[in-house]
């Protein structure tokens, strides 16, 4: 049987601040985004950049170091994997969303006043299912 294989890693800028919240059974949960930027040079030596932005979302005491280390602007390398969310709005509409489940994360850049910790990560988590079922948005 073979196995697959979902992991992710970017390096780049937070482009707001971290959100935190809580799931009903109190788990923090914390939201921010990153943008990656890359450029290269046409066969005619024309100059071009692109953008991509990714959601970010962390959980537990990966959530709380986020919340409390991360600001905009500030350069972050961070690894995960891949998740789609799917979901239905008021008038019937469906939607999904493609975000990076983070379970490492580790400042870049210059350092910040406060003092800042190395990487962190999140333990393995035993049961996705419950997790997903109480991700509150």
């Amino acid at each position: 049987m073979s196995r697959g294989l979902n992991k992710v890693m970017i390096i780049g800028y937070l482009g707001r601040d971290p959100e935190m919240r809580y799931t009903p059974s109190g788990k923090p949960v914390t939201t921010f985004t990153v943008a990656t930027s890359r450029t290269w040079n046409t066969s005619d030596g024309e100059r071009h950049s692109d953008t991509e932005w990714f959601n970010v979302v962390t959980w537990g005491n990966l959530a709380e170091i986020c919340k409390q280390y991360l600001t905009k602007g500030q350069q972050v390398y961070v690894e995960g994997r891949l998740q789609t969310r799917r979901w239905e709005d008021n008038e019937s509409v469906k939607h999904s969303s493609i975000e990076i489940v983070a379970n490492e994360m580790m400042m870049l850049g210059e350092r910040r006043e406060a003092p800042a910790p190395g990487p962190a990560s999140e333990p393995a988590v035993e049961d996705e299912e419950e997790q997903e079922e109480d991700y509150p948005f």
